[in-house]
């Protein structure tokens, strides 16, 4: 007898057609059999050791988070309820340039201390790995929900380079090749960038674009987090596109959206630009998520010449008065490419967290309003957090506009991607509210998507970008990740004043066929892996 029959579900599949109402049976962690209602009229119902009456639920497959930050949060923290909760049964790790794969001893420590904001410290951590593949087979012991992993083009960068502003030599970009193409050989998906991060924003558009070439000979993606989100903007999506369609290498824009008061209202600019490569036969997709502030660290805001070196380059130069004030006049006056070129507005500045418990009081509050309240400049402020924190304070950034956001995810190529930074005593509460944000706010409040469009944005489009060939829809021989939810009630519980707020709506999440979320509450089920990918 099968293990599980979900009956009277209302089937919502991922393909965007309407939903059906089904018994679903599952068995060896894979849909076996989807029996109709109308197919079922007059037959003997199936039958199996449980039976789930999913009456008033929708059963869709599960979602995937196609841009995630929880490197080492699936390694810390077993329960996992950030993403579990949320119907998440897949995230792709090794986002925006910097994870910590591939490494050596040198370079771990750099990247640790470099993206301590997004992952923490990971003193908690053992980081018995350095490949790419022993990174996955880590994953593979055990983890909450399933993960794919893209090659970081920055720490493969500081791996061969180094984190100096400088061209790569050609030995120097031999071996960046060779680390890109090991690794996607041991099984990620992809490459990724971050292109206002150091050191991966010292790539030049041809060494990327080598880099792209191999990722295209196996089959991956690239993914970046591109050279400007604010002044010059589309000037910067233009970059990539024409960079990957040279190269011949599939393209998905990392949360791709249109930020500061340049971009106000300038979303149907990009889809344009998006449409007319599309036409031209490119390859592209992109994520977003359904919130206008962005978050990152504090010294993402830093000018790229002040993080040169590494972070305790960067340290030292903060440390001297001169150098110093130039950052100041950078950010405050020139526009840091580190803040997308726009000088930077300190009360759009929130501190999202810090690492050193002392400065738990600025969290919260903006830049400006804690210089205000202590009578110094904000630089003073900032420069004070920077030191203090050795870099590791996370921000939360509001230069977001509502209608990029509602523009952009009505597009066909758009899929759903957190960008959750789950570290901080604030953190953004799209780590936690992302895909009921979606089905609750943007589909049931205000119909910008109907259910059916918005489930295949967050299932089988992204499933399809990571050539998944047995995932992201109900589908009979389809592995058994599923989501039920209320299309009445789901919704974020996560807000910006209680950030870490469980979702409602979602009373049970399978992974394997096996519960991860059952009536509401975690189970103990370890039941996600290493999601590697296919061969051509």
């Amino acid at each position: 007898m099968e293990q599980l029959v979900i009956r009277d579900a209302d089937v919502v599949d991922g393909s965007g057609e309407p939903s059906y109402r089904a018994d679903v049976v599952i068995d060896g962690g894979r849909i076996v059999s989807i029996v109709k209602e109308a197919a079922a009229a007059g037959c003997q119902r199936p039958r199996a050791m449980r039976e789930l009456d999913a009456e008033g639920l929708v059963l869709s497959p599960g979602f995937v988070d196609m841009h995630a930050h929880s490197d080492l949060a699936l390694l810390r923290d077993p329960d996992h309820s950030a993403k579990a909760a949320q119907g998440v049964t897949l995230e792709v790790l090794g986002q925006d340039g910097l994870s910590y794969a591939p490494v050596d001893d040198r370079t771990l420590a750099e990247v640790r201390s470099a993206i301590a904001g997004w992952n923490g410290s990971g003193d908690d951590i053992d980081f018995d790995w350095r490949s790419v593949g022993e990174y996955l087979d880590r994953l593979d012991r055990g983890i909450a929900v399933n993960a794919a992993y893209l090659v970081p083009q920055g720490t493969v960068r500081a791996l061969a380079v180094g984190w100096e502003d400088r061209a790569a030599t050609p030995d120097e970009l031999d071996h960046m090749r060779r680390l890109v193409a090991e690794g996607l050989a041991q099984g990620a998906v992809g490459l990724s960038s971050g292109l206002t991060y150091t050191p991966g924003m010292y790539a030049p558009d041809a060494e990327l674009t080598e880099l792209c070439r191999v990722v295209a000979e196996y089959g991956g993606y690239y993914c970046p987090h591109h050279r400007s989100y604010g002044a010059g903007a589309l000037e910067a999506y233009a970059e990539m596109v024409a960079l990957a369609r040279q190269a011949g290498c599939p393209l998905h824009l990392a949360h791709a959206t249109m930020n500061f008061g340049v971009n106000k209202g300038r979303a149907p600019e990009l889809l344009a630009l998006l449409d007319e490569a599309l036409a031209a036969g490119a390859d592209i997709t992109l994520d977003t998520y359904p919130y206008t502030p962005g978050s990152t660290t504090l010294a993402a805001m830093l000018p790229s010449w002040a993080n040169e070196g590494g972070p305790a380059a960067a340290l030292a130069r903060l440390t001297d008065d001169a150098a110093s004030e130039r950052v100041r006049h950078h950010l405050e006056t020139v526009g840091s490419d580190g803040c997308h070129g726009v000088p930077i507005e300190w009360d759009t500045i929130e501190i999202s967290g810090v690492t050193d418990p002392a400065l738990t009081a600025f969290v919260g509050r903006t830049v400006q309003e804690s210089a205000d309240a202590r009578g110094e400049s904000p630089w003073t402020t900032a420069r004070r957090l920077l030191l203090t924190d050795r870099l590791g304070s996370t921000i939360l950034q509001h230069v977001g506009h509502e209608e990029n956001v509602r523009t952009i995810m009505r597009h066909p190529v758009h899929t759903g991607g957190s960008d959750g930074i789950l570290q901080g005593t604030k953190p953004h509460p799209r780590a936690y509210g992302t895909f009921p944000h979606y089905l609750g706010h943007y589909v049931r409040e205000l119909g910008v998507l109907s259910l059916e469009e918005c489930v295949a944005h967050l299932t089988a489009r992204p499933a399809a970008r990571l050539r998944l060939p047995d995932r992201g829809l109900v589908r009979e021989g389809y592995r058994a990740d599923l989501v039920l939810f209320d299309p009445r009630t789901v919704a974020a519980g996560s807000t910006f004043a209680d950030p870490r707020r469980l979702p409602t709506g979602i009373p049970h999440v399978l992974i394997d066929g096996r519960f991860v979320i059952e009536d509401g509450h975690r189970t103990d089920v370890l039941a996600g892996r290493a999601v590697r990918r296919a061969p051509l």
